[in-house]
C-alpha cells in the first residue's frame, strides 16, 4: 500500500528525475502517506543522494527547497503506508545499502525478512530501521557487491534478480546504483507496477497516475517478473533472467483526470463524476437491438451456458456492491448468487466447480485478499471473471476475462463512484447471462438497459436538488457519538455502505443492518436523539417492503430518534414519519442503490469536512490494499 515512482531519461544531469518523482508521488500520495522519499543517481556520484521525511509528501518538499538535492540522471521515490516499522523518518524508504551506493525502495511485505535480517547481522551487516525493506537494501547492496568481484562490471539488474528468488511475502521493488546511473530496476511479485514508455526517458510506477502526465503508453509487468529501464530500452526478464513477452497497453485517461479541477477534495470531485462513470461503464456494450456485446469477456458462451452459481468476492465497498448485484443476477438470470468477503473465501474450503463463476471486483485491480481468492478459484478449476477499474493491474491479468468500469482515477481514499460503476457492471454481467442463457427476452433486456440508461441524470440530479438538506443535516448531526443505517433488499447493501462510508472519513462509530434485524436486537442501542438512517424502497411494485420500512422507522421514533430517511419522490408516508428526507427521483427498485448511495456520501464527506477532516486521507488507510 505504497507509491512508487521510477524515472531515467537524459544522460546529462538535470532536475527532470526529482521532478518527475515528486510530481508522480503527487499523484500516488493516495497509495501511502505515512512518509515520503527519494533517491537520486547521475555520473560522477560516490553514493546516492536520498531525502525522507515522515509525514505528508509537503515534509519531502519543503526540506528539499530549503536543502536542495543534486542533479541526476535516474531517481526513485517513495510514499508510504507503514505496514513493517512505524512511520518515522528512519523507517522512511528509500533504504540504502551498507555502502551507500544502491538505493531501494519498496511495497509490501517480505515475510522471511527476520530470517534475512539474521544472517546479515551474522556477516556483520548492521540496521538502522525496524523495517523489512532496510533488510532488502543491504541485501541487494551485498549482491551487487559479489557480482563486482566476480566480473568486475556493476550489473543492479542481475543483483536485484538473485535478491528477488530469495525473497518470500509480497513485494516491488525499485533500485538504483550509482555505479549505473542511467539505469533504474524493479521486480515485482504479488505488488503492482507497470511500465511507462517514454522517448528518450522511461518510467516506472506502482500505478500509471505516477507517469500518466509525460506518456499514455504502458507495458504490463506479470507475476515474478523484473525490469530493467534506462533512456533508450525496456528489458523484461523472470527472475531467472528470461526474456518474456511485453504486453503494452494505452492509458485511456490524462493527468488531468487525476487532479482535483477546483474541488475542494477528491472526493467531492469524484461524487460528481458519479454519472459519467455509470454513463462511461455502459457505453458501447450493447447495440441498437438491445443485445450486449461484452468484448473484454473472453469465455466462451457455451460456458456461461453451463454456469449453475456464481461466486462473487471483494472487500469492502467492493463486496456491498456485490451484495447488490446479486438480487438483481437470481432475480434475472435465476441462478444462485453467493457474496463472499474475499479474505474468508479460500480458508473456509468453498464449493467449486468448473460450472462455477467467480466474479472478483476490485477497484484497483490490486487488492491482494481478492487476488489471492481468485487464485484459489482458477486452482479449483472455477472460470474467474474480473470487474476493474484499473487497466494493466494483476487481478484482470490473471482472470479468464474483465469487465473494465471506465470510471477513471479515483484517488480519494474512500470509494465512491468505484461503487456505482462495480454495481452497472455487475448488472451488465447478469444481463449477458440472462440473454446467453436465455432467462430474459431480448425486450426485457432492453427494457432494463434503457432503465440503466437513465440512471446518469437520476443521479445528476440527487447531487444538484439534496446537496444543502444533507449538509444541513451534517450540521445538525454533527456532535452525533454514534449512528445507525438500515435498509431492507437492495436497501441493505446500500444502508452497510452508508455506515462504512462514516466510519472511514468522519471517525463516528456506525453500524449498518438490514431493517428486519431491528427487533432482533439493534433496537436496544436506539436512545433519546439517535440518528437513525434509513433506505426506504419504493411503495411501487413492492409495498409490503415498503410499509414494513415505514414501520421500523415509526418504532425507532417512539424511542426517541432522530431519523434521517432516503426515499423516493412523493412518498408522503415518509414525509410524515422522518425528521428528515433526502429525496431521489423514482426509478425500479433494483436500479434505486445507484442513487440511494449518493446522499450517503455527501452526507459522510460533509460530516468529515465539518469536523475539519481529511476526507481524502483517512487516518489508518490507504487506497489499494497489496498485502493479505
Amino acid at each position: 500500500m505504497c507509491g512508487i515512482v521510477g524515472y531515467v531519461g537524459t544522460r546529462t544531469a538535470c532536475g527532470k528525475p526529482l521532478e518527475v518523482c515528486l510530481q508522480g508521488l503527487k499523484r500516488l500520495e493516495y497509495r501511502g502517506y505515512d512518509s515520503a522519499g527519494v533517491a537520486l543517481s547521475a555520473p560522477g556520484m560516490d553514493h546516492v543522494a536520498f531525502r525522507k521525511k515522515e509525514g505528508r509528501l509537503d515534509n519531502l518538499v519543503r526540506s528539499i527547497e530549503t536543502d536542495p538535492l543534486p542533479l541526476a540522471t535516474a531517481g526513485i521515490g517513495h510514499t508510504r503506508w507503514a505496514t513493517n516499522g512505524a512511520p518515522s523518518d528512519t523507517n522512511s524508504h528509500p533504504h540504502m545499502s551498507s555502502d551507500g551506493k544502491v538505493g531501494v525502495i519498496h511495497n509490501g511485505i517480505i515475510e522471511n525478512a527476520p530470517a534475512l535480517k539474521q544472517q546479515l547481522m551474522e556477516d556483520g551487516y548492521t540496521f538502522e530501521s525496524s523495517t523489512d525493506t532496510e533488510v532488502a537494501a543491504k541485501l541487494i547492496g551485498k549482491v551487487a557487491a559479489q557480482i563486482i568481484e566476480e566480473t568486475g562490471t556493476p550489473d543492479i539488474f542481475e543483483a536485484l534478480r538473485r535478491v528477488a528468488r530469495q525473497l518470500e511475502g509480497t513485494f516491488t521493488l525499485l533500485a538504483t546504483d550509482c555505479r549505473q546511473p542511467n539505469v533504474v530496476v524493479g521486480a515485482r511479485h504479488d505488488s503492482p507496477l507497470v511500465v511507462g514508455l517514454g522517448d528518450g526517458e522511461n518510467f516506472l510506477g506502482s500505478d500509471v497516475a505516477a507517469f500518466v502526465a509525460y506518456t499514455k503508453e504502458a507495458l504490463e509487468l506479470g507475476q515474478d517478473e523484473a525490469v530493467q529501464i534506462t533512456p533508450d530500452s525496456v528489458t523484461v526478464t523472470d527472475f531467472k533472467g528470461n526474456a518474456v513477452e511485453i504486453r503494452p497497453f494505452t492509458v485511456d485517461w490524462d493527468a488531468s483526470a487525476s487532479e482535483k479541477g477546483g474541488w475542494d477534495s477528491f472526493m467531492d470531485k469524484e461524487i460528481h463524476e458519479e454519472p459519467h462513470a455509470v454513463a462511461d461503464t455502459l457505453l458501447g456494450r450493447f447495440d441498437l437491438e438491445g443485445r450486449l456485446n461484452l468484448d473484454e469477456v473472453r469465455i466462451d458462451e457455451e460456458i456461461f451456458r453451463s454456469i449453475d452459481k456464481i461466486i462473487v468476492i471483494a472487500c469492502g465497498t467492493a463486496a456491498y456492491a456485490g451484495m447488490v448485484a446479486k438480487y438483481a443476477i437470481e432475480h434475472w438470470v435465476r441462478i444462485p448468487v453467493e457474496v463472499e468477503l474475499a479474505h474468508e473465501f479460500r480458508y473456509r474450503d468453498p464449493i467449486l466447480t468448473s460450472r462455477t463463476l467467480v466474479v472478483a471486483i476490485s477497484q484497483s485491480g490490486e487488492t491482494m485478499d481478492t487476488l489471492m481468492a481468485l487464485r484459489h478459484a482458477r486452482e479449483q478449476g472455477s472460470r474467474v471473471l474480473a470487474i476493474c477499474n484499473t487497466q494493466g493491474s494483476t487481478i484482470p491479468r490473471e482472470s479468464d476475462a474483465v469487465l473494465y468500469t471506465h470510471a477513471g482515477p479515483e484517488i480519494a481514499v474512500a470509494s465512491t463512484k468505484a461503487f456505482v460503476a462495480q454495481i452497472t457492471a455487475a448488472y451488465l454481467i447478469g444481463l449477458y447471462l440472462a440473454q446467453v442463457k436465455g432467462a430474459m427476452y431480448r425486450d426485457e433486456i432492453r427494457g432494463i438497459l434503457d432503465e440503466l440508461r437513465a440512471m446518469p441524470d437520476k443521479i445528476q440530479r440527487v447531487i444538484d436538488t439534496q446537496s444543502q438538506t444533507i449538509e444541513a443535516a451534517a450540521t445538525k448531526m454533527i456532535n452525533a457519538q454514534s449512528f445507525l443505517f438500515l435498509g431492507r433488499h437492495v436497501g441493505y447493501p446500500v444502508a452497510m455502505e452508508g455506515a462504512l462510508k462514516l466510519k472511514e472519513i468522519a471517525y463516528t462509530f456506525t453500524e449498518g443492518f438490514a431493517a428486519g434485524e431491528l427487533k432482533h436486537g439493534p433496537i436496544a442501542l436506539v436512545d433519546e436523539g439517535e440518528p437513525v438512517v434509513v433506505i426506504v424502497p419504493p411503495a411501487r411494485g413492492r409495498n409490503i417492503l415498503h410499509s414494513k420500512v415505514i414501520s421500523a422507522i415509526e418504532e425507532v421514533r417512539a424511542r426517541g430518534a432522530y431519523t434521517i430517511a432516503v426515499a423516493e419522490e412523493g412518498d408522503d408516508d415518509v414525509r410524515d414519519y422522518a425528521d428528515v428526507v433526502f429525496w431521489r427521483p423514482q426509478c425500479p427498485t433494483l436500479m434505486s442503490p445507484l442513487v440511494d448511495v449518493i446522499p450517503m456520501q455527501l452526507f459522510a464527506m460533509d460530516m468529515a469536512k465539518l469536523k475539519g477532516l481529511d476526507v481524502d486521507k483517512p487516518r489508518n488507510l490507504a487506497k489499494s490494499v497489496t498485502v493479505e
